[in-house]
């Protein structure tokens, strides 16, 4: 019961301190997940996350069922999907409740514009830290441009940019040799 609870608590400060969505969420998944309790890696934890961007849902969902499956079966996957969504659950319910007071509160505006501002450093440095565990090869960095360029300038769904990729990665470690 003792992990079950650990589980929770782990995702609910997830849940809560995180802002922003998936990328935003990931230094904080490393360091509760992969520091502090060893539920997984830090290269497990990418491929989780990877896996979850291609899978439907909630990227932290997604992570946080895995890693509680991974650790305590179904109920650790259930209380860690709890956890991970129950600060949002609390304040939706909170705001929706005030929200008409304060629509036109010019320093709760600003203060939204300076945490997305903040959000996206944070989704910059996330980037960057999976660049340098993920691209490991010439071969890498160039799936890594022409999916950068693709996903940013063209129609083509991510979800397919994300296949490919694995594809051509598969496919190039057969081709040299090299075991998965």
């Amino acid at each position: 019961m003792e992990k079950i609870r650990d589980l929770f608590i782990s995702f609910f400060k997830i849940g809560i301190l995180t802002y922003g969505g998936g990328l935003a969420m990931l230094p904080m998944l490393k360091r509760e997940v992969v520091e502090h309790h060893h539920w997984s890696t830090e290269e497990e934890l990418l491929d989780v996350y990877a896996i979850s961007q291609c899978t439907p849902g909630i990227i932290a969902v997604n992570t946080a069922t895995y890693i509680g499956y991974k650790e305590k079966g179904i109920l650790g996957g259930i209380f860690a999907t709890l956890g991970v969504v129950s600060p949002s659950v609390i304040i939706i319910c909170l705001i929706a409740s005030v929200l008409r007071q304060f629509m036109d509160n010019e320093i709760l505006l600003h203060a939204l514009a300076g945490v997305r501002v903040m959000v996206c450093a944070l989704m910059i440095n996330t980037v960057i830290t999976m660049t340098k565990k993920g691209v490991k090869d010439g071969l890498g960095v160039l799936i890594l441009l022409i999916a950068f360029l693709l996903a940013t300038f063209s129609p083509v769904p991510i979800v397919i940019l994300i296949v490919e990729s694995a594809c051509i990665g598969i496919l190039s470690r057969k081709m040299r040799g090299v075991k998965p």
